[in-house]
């Protein structure tokens, strides 16, 4: 049995998204910005996706800028409310400590720059808390980033309760909301949110596309030099195509996002309650319900992640340690260390992330499969 159980890396384009994608080829490959009748066919085909993505978020079509993904949302976002917070002498910025480094190596390129950042902590959980926040907010506090789900073990933050404190205190407030549209009811004004970055790819559009929600009334700062598009915002002509296959893909999971929800979390609990009962040594990473509904992230003791994904994927079984942008790496998931995970075994994590494609019959052949791969790997390790 073949099983994909890594749908926190990238999702199979759906079908809505493939067929919205190619009439814009098709129909619709004139370039935007021109004049002429292919030109307005074009134009007025990525003005109707811009409403359709606005409308799942609970935004207007002039708020939202199309990118080329959750990375480049979230640089944008927090560069140029650093760059606005600084002109009015307000350089100190909040985050937590375990955020995609799209948003953390954006803040350490900006504290090379003499901005001050607090990483906030996010405890054993893996959740921040409000009333911590809120202390760290102070008078020359610019932005605060929090993550509305982790890609690694799938917590969900009180995003609208912290929302509400910046807010309050007249700070702007931005969510990497990457792993989370698509997947969880977002309204970006009854939670408070000011800037929203997406990515296409996670909700089974095309790579290559995202973007950037920012209220109305914030003034976002050119991003990318060069022509006028995207309201002179945002320079390069569009990708036409994967924006109208992302809207496609976008309604497509809103509109059935409450059964899709249902049945992946009836799974997710499934595979989390096999794997706690029949691994020993086995952790659960994470809070064990306020998460996605796809997320189950472990840690085994006395196994390397490596050797477990290399093993997993000669039995038919894609899945990962951690983010798929730092698969590369050997070091300890910085996410697990910030909840606190002692090194040696934050190195034997497993992430497996489900959607509505998965089945109960590939829940059980994991469960089948998984307990003998971990115990081989300990029988091969000195000590166990």
């Amino acid at each position: 049995m073949n099983v994909y159980f890594d749908h926190a890396a990238t999702t199979a384009t759906s079908a809505a998204a493939r067929e919205a994608a190619l009439r814009a080829m098709e129909k619709c490959w004139g370039n935007p910005s021109s004049l002429h009748a292919a030109g307005r066919r074009a134009a007025q085909r990525l003005d109707e996706a811009r409403q359709s993505v606005a409308r799942c978020l609970g935004a207007s079509p002039a708020e939202l800028y199309f990118t080329s993904g959750g990375t480049e949302s979230d640089n944008w976002a927090i560069t140029q409310c650093a760059r606005m917070g600084a002109q009015e002498g307000k350089c100190h910025l909040i985050t937590s400590a375990f955020e995609h480094h799209a948003v953390l190596h954006t803040m350490e390129r900006l504290e090379r720059e003499g901005f001050e950042v607090t990483y906030l902590p996010v405890h054993e959980d893996g959740l921040v808390r409000v009333e911590e926040l809120e202390r760290a907010i102070r008078p020359d506090t610019a932005l605060v980033s929090l993550m509305y789900a982790n890609n690694e073990i799938g917590t969900i933050q009180p995003v609208t309760e912290l929302g509400a404190v910046c807010r309050a205190h007249g700070v702007l407030f931005h969510t990497d909301a990457v792993q989370a549209v698509g997947h969880l009811p977002i309204d970006v004004r009854a939670q408070n949110i000011d800037l929203l970055s997406l990515s296409g790819h996670k909700f089974h559009a095309p790579k290559g596309v995202g973007a950037l929600y920012c209220r109305r009334g914030v003034k976002l700062g050119r991003f990318i030099e060069g022509g006028g598009q995207e309201r002179g915002k945002r320079a390069g002509t569009e990708n036409l195509s994967g924006i109208c296959g992302m809207a496609a893909a976008l309604e497509e999971s809103v509109d059935h996002m409450e059964e899709n929800d249902r049945k992946v979390t009836e799974l997710r609990d499934a595979l989390i309650q096999g794997v706690l009962a029949r691994i020993p040594g086995t952790r659960l990473n994470g809070d064990q319900t306020r998460r996605l509904p796809g997320n189950a992230n472990f840690c085994f003791d006395g196994v390397e992640g490596e050797s477990l994904l290399l093993r997993l994927d000669m039995a038919g079984i894609c899945a990962s340690s951690g983010s798929a942008c730092t698969s590369g790496s050997l070091s300890a998931s910085h996410v697990l260390l910030a909840l606190g995970v002692d090194k040696q075994t934050a190195l034997g994590s497993l992430r497996l992330t489900l959607d509505a494609e998965n089945t109960v019959d590939e829940v059980n052949y994991v469960l089948e499969t998984l307990p003998g791969i971990v115990s081989s790997l300990r029988e091969m390790r000195t000590g166990w």
